[in-house]
């Protein structure tokens, strides 16, 4: 027992148990979670230890300041402890509220149910669980009970969770890989309305489950697929459900993405992330009523669909002070207007620099590419680095950008030469030239043979030893 957790009070005490142990981070994630995590951190140079944080920025131990282009992969929308949202959960943990009874009506729900209907005017009603692959859950057996059919559509290359519902209809083999059998769905391109209406000819699909913009490689559906797709879905007596967990809530220049096509209104919408405030754990899946009541049909099903944790007192209070905030700032526009400057500004370095293929996204999720270069200097270290391993050089720019610039991005998926920017919707016009500028060095490194490329060859190293 340590001494925080045995002091004479007999209370307990995070504070002093945070500063006798907190220097064993790292050996207690080895000894007793996920001991591939501290290991790839070492080998890439992220096993930093940062102190603290505030908005889009946190500081490492020696009092460095870091900026944040990654959000907790999204989750931080607000950026780090925004005073409202921190403000909401001390209100809720001082009003001792009897949450969780199971057996009454607490307001709070209802309240930030009806703040999220009023950003979706076509839909009814909210289901509210705890992360955003449980959303997906909850929107997945959802349209199989309403339809009456079994199998549901996905793109290719979606991301839509890792539990087994969300899984199978994710759309990397790396994720699904040891994990059969699944449920009967299939995968179709992106985009591709003849192979979606191939699909739908059956007769057995619920659904097609799409994320307006992927969040693996950044890739955005095509315009007019969206409204085309739902127009198919629906004369095949089948539902369109928007995974909108890391693309809603502002992330795109809208509230949700599927806003950016008019006409599109899907039957279900699946949100998380950013709703939490970045402290309590939160998802929500939001429907038509006609689903809701075919769910929910009758006093004996009332518990049919549940979640032990599910709308509990802290997350709902998360979730009203995070669209508070939004209303009130105007993060919606603000995020065009950052979003705008940020792309433009990199997509301009694609004349410049021919290891840069294609700068693409919407608001603040946007995507960096590489691309195999002309020059044969270049060109020759670029195949060295592919036949180790695909999606190499994006991550030998990742690891300077936090070693020598103190900041946190990463790739947008496994084997991809992409970097994916989704920082906190807050960042300003200052935070969009420190990152601008980072980057620009190290594309200068890169095309002049500099230490970008000794970066690569340390990975090199490590990819053919985990061979």
């Amino acid at each position: 027992m340590t001494t925080a957790e045995s002091s004479g009070t007999g209370e307990f005490d995070l504070g002093a148990l945070l500063a006798e142990r907190g220097a064993e981070r790292y050996e207690l994630h080895t000894r007793y979670l996920n001991h591939q995590l501290p290991r790839m951190l070492r080998t890439i140079g992220f096993d930093k230890v940062y102190e603290r944080a505030e908005g889009a920025h946190f500081w490492d131990a020696d009092g460095n300041d870091h900026l944040d282009m990654l959000a907790g992969f999204g989750v931080m929308g607000l950026g780090r402890h925004h005073p409202v949202v921190r403000k909401a959960l001390h209100d809720v943990l001082d009003a001792s509220l009897a949450d969780l009874t199971r057996f009454d009506c607490q307001p709070l729900p209802g309240l930030l149910a009806e703040r999220l209907l009023a950003h979706s005017p076509h839909l009814d009603r909210v289901f509210f669980g705890n992360s955003g692959t449980e959303a997906v859950e909850t929107a997945l057996k959802f349209a199989r009970y309403a339809t009456g059919r079994p199998r549901v559509l996905y793109c290719e290359h979606a991301f839509h969770g890792l539990t087994t519902g969300s899984l199978s209809v994710n759309g990397e083999s790396g994720f699904r890989d040891g994990f059969a059998p699944l449920l009967p769905d299939t995968a179709v391109p992106l985009g591709d309305l003849d192979a979606l209406e191939r699909e739908l000819r059956r007769g057995d699909v619920a659904a097609l489950i799409v994320e307006p913009i992927q969040g693996k490689g950044v890739h955005e559906a095509p315009p007019g697929y969206l409204r085309a797709a739902q127009e198919l879905l629906h004369r095949h007596k089948a539902l369109l459900i928007a995974d909108e967990v890391q693309t809603g809530l502002g992330r795109t220049g809208d509230f949700y993405a599927y806003q950016h096509e008019e006409g599109v209104e899907p039957d279900l919408v699946c949100v998380a992330k950013g709703l939490s405030g970045g402290y309590v754990p939160v998802g929500a899946t939001i429907g038509k009523d006609w689903i809701f009541r075919k769910v929910y049909s009758s006093m004996d099903r009332v518990l049919v669909h549940s979640a032990s944790f599910g709308a509990n007192a802290q997350a709902m209070a998360a979730g009203l002070a995070v669209l508070s905030v939004m209303e009130n700032e105007r993060i919606v526009a603000r995020v065009r207007g950052t979003g705008e400057l940020l792309r433009t500004r990199l997509a301009a370095l694609t004349e410049k620099y021919e290891l840069l293929a294609d700068v693409r996204g919407r608001g603040l999720m946007i995507g960096i590419e590489f691309g195999r270069p002309r020059s044969l200097r270049l060109r020759s270290r670029w195949t060295v680095l592919q036949a180790a391993r695909k999606g190499l050089f994006a991550q030998m720019v990742v690891v300077p950008l936090l070693q020598r610039h103190r900041i946190l991005t990463q790739v947008s998926g496994d084997h991809l030469e992409v970097i994916k920017l989704i920082p906190p919707l807050i960042i300003d016009e200052e935070d969009v030239n420190r990152f601008v500028d980072a980057f620009t060095a190290l594309m200068d490194d890169a095309h002049d043979g500099g230490l970008v490329w000794e970066f690569g060859r340390t990975l090199v190293k490590q990819a053919v030893a985990d061979r």
